[in-house]
């Protein structure tokens, strides 16, 4: 039915270029996921793997990132932060899965990309485990800063109180 529709088409219909969204496929799986134009790939691949997960066998190979395939054409690579582009006519956009098998074998809970995971958090100050900023030598140094302004301050304020008795020794000695 869609080959019949190729040759005609009542209304005009949309080319690859005009749809409001990328296809990308899934090695893995096989099925086609749909991204709207500008969707960082990191979220492309992380968005792919946990339907995957969800959908198939927790043993699999995950994906690592995108990319773009035409053959006869180097493959373009999306970083995890690089926005998801159609590069026209005959590229394909795809993931690419891990196949140093640090992923297989382990079970779907503690399978992790290690190439987005670690770019994502690098990138993503929100996304990073916080240490304690706290510490007893902190807090030291804060009390350490008010004291030392609380004697600055002692120390100026007497000079203020007995300036009005050092000029007037100045004055009389002259």
């Amino acid at each position: 039915m869609a080959e019949e529709g190729k040759d005609e088409c009542p209304v005009e219909c949309p080319t690859k270029q005009s749809l409001p969204f990328l296809e990308v496929t899934c090695k893995r799986s096989g099925k086609i996921r749909r991204f709207a134009y500008g969707t960082e790939a990191g979220f492309a691949v992380k968005f792919t793997n946990k339907k995957s997960e969800i959908d198939g066998d927790p043993g699999i190979l995950l994906a690592s990132y995108v990319e773009a395939v035409k053959e006869g054409e180097v493959p373009v690579i999306f970083g995890p932060n690089a926005p998801l582009v159609d590069y026209g006519p005959g590229w394909k956009l795809q993931t690419v899965l891990d196949e140093e098998g640090g992923a297989k074998g382990r079970s779907a809970t503690t399978r992790r990309v290690h190439f987005v995971e670690k770019d994502m958090n690098d990138s993503n100050p929100l996304q990073k485990k916080s240490h304690s900023a706290i510490s007893f030598f902190y807090i030291g140094k804060i009390l350490l800063a008010f004291v030392l302004i609380f004697i600055i301050g002692g120390i100026f304020t007497l000079f203020l109180e007995n300036l009005p008795q050092l000029i007037f020794y100045i004055n009389s000695s002259v």
